[in-house]
């Protein structure tokens, strides 16, 4: 009897469809829990998402800073290659309120800037948590990313500043 039930769990096992129903929903939640915390923010309403694979964080103010600011006029950013420290001054964004400092989140080097924002600085305003976005360091300390609000507690901030 013993023998045939490991026969039998074994095949159960190692059958594509045992596996594949046994598979998909781990890597399904594992995917989501991996996409739902690769995103952080700061207190000064820049976020980061963070790739751990690649080091790559891209970063851009949130929806709540684009709304605060207005009507985005010109957008100032760092250059490809910059070293930057956790708190740096990144660049600015200019609105037809006021003129606002963007700050590293992370440290690490440029790889890239968003380009298109120099024509379209408007894309802040359309879509800063997406098409909006800023620059792309590669992370030299990604442990810093774990430091920055997850999404609930950047909302629990946002509610407590409008008080």
């Amino acid at each position: 009897m013993l023998r045939q039930f490991s026969t039998f769990a074994r095949s159960k096992r190692s059958s594509p469809v045992a596996r594949a129903s046994f598979v998909r929903p781990v890597a399904a939640s594992f995917a989501a829990r991996r996409w739902a915390s690769s995103t952080r923010y700061t207190i000064e309403h820049e976020w980061i998402t963070y790739d751990d694979e690649t080091y790559i964080g891209t970063i851009g103010i949130t929806d709540y800073a684009a709304k605060s600011l207005g009507d985005v006029v010109f957008v100032e950013l760092p250059n490809p290659s910059d070293e930057i420290a956790t708190g740096d001054t990144i660049g600015s964004v200019e609105s037809v309120k006021a003129a606002s400092d963007i700050y590293a989140p992370v440290s690490g080097t440029v790889e890239e800037v968003n380009t298109a924002l120099a024509d379209q600085s408007s894309l802040l305003n359309k879509s800063p948590e997406q098409d909006g976005w800023l620059c792309k360091i590669k992370l030299t300390r990604p442990t810093e990313f774990d430091g920055l609000l997850t999404a609930e507690a950047y909302k629990a901030h946002c509610e407590g500043s409008e008080d």
